[in-house]
């Protein structure tokens, strides 16, 4: 390799930007969780390490140090893999020979996928629950809406109907009281007139 691609494979190994905003990014990739990005870091430096110190004027070092990383699962991250591709291809245009080992990948991709929730399933399902939850709430409502009219139009009722005063019907009683009052004092004075005509005769 030589030292331009050298450099330009260190910048790629390089924390970048949008790390800070999104802790789970690495290098070009996103990872699922905090954990496997951890990983990744870790695998980026070991690879940027052994990028700075392979002598790569000697194919042979770089193929023990390939074969030994494949075999001992150094990298296992995408990071990792990555710099694994860049030292296979390097070796085969190197013509150290054409049975070198290729990258394992220790992931069955098939069945992690079909495995893994879909996000947009997860998500149609989310917004059906907040639906049916603001249904539940609305049904609820309702209910307790038409459980305390029925209650405020029975008090009514009970208002209405009862013969003691109250904040509906108290003037129409007051005016009733008096009335009976009037009535009865306006007999009371005719009986006595009435008893004062019977006693000057």
């Amino acid at each position: 390799m030589s030292e331009e691609s050298r450099e330009n494979t260190q910048e790629n190994t390089a924390p970048s930007a949008e790390q800070t905003v999104d802790e789970r990014v690495v290098g070009n990739y996103r990872f699922a969780s905090f954990d496997d990005a951890k990983e990744a870091k870790a695998e980026e430096r070991k690879a940027a390490y052994l990028h700075a110190h392979l002598d790569y004027k000697n194919p042979e070092n770089v193929r023990k140090i390939y074969e030994k990383a494949v075999s001992d699962r150094i990298f296992r991250t995408p990071a990792g893999l990555a710099f694994l591709s860049q030292l296979r291809t390097y070796l085969l245009k190197s013509g150290v020979g054409d049975d070198i080992s290729p990258i394992p990948l220790y992931v069955r991709f098939t069945e992690a996928f079909r495995e893994r929730e879909d996000p947009t399933k997860r998500r149609i399902e989310r917004e059906k629950e907040r639906r049916q939850k603001r249904l539940d709430r609305f049904q609820f409502s309702l209910l307790l809406n038409i459980a305390l009219l029925l209650m405020v139009g029975a008090m009514f009722y009970l208002t209405m109907s009862s013969p003691n005063p109250n904040i509906l019907n108290y003037e129409q009683t007051l005016i009733n009281k008096y009335s009976s009052w009037e009535e009865e004092l306006n007999a009371r004075e005719n009986a006595v007139r009435e008893a004062e005509r019977a006693q000057g005769k």
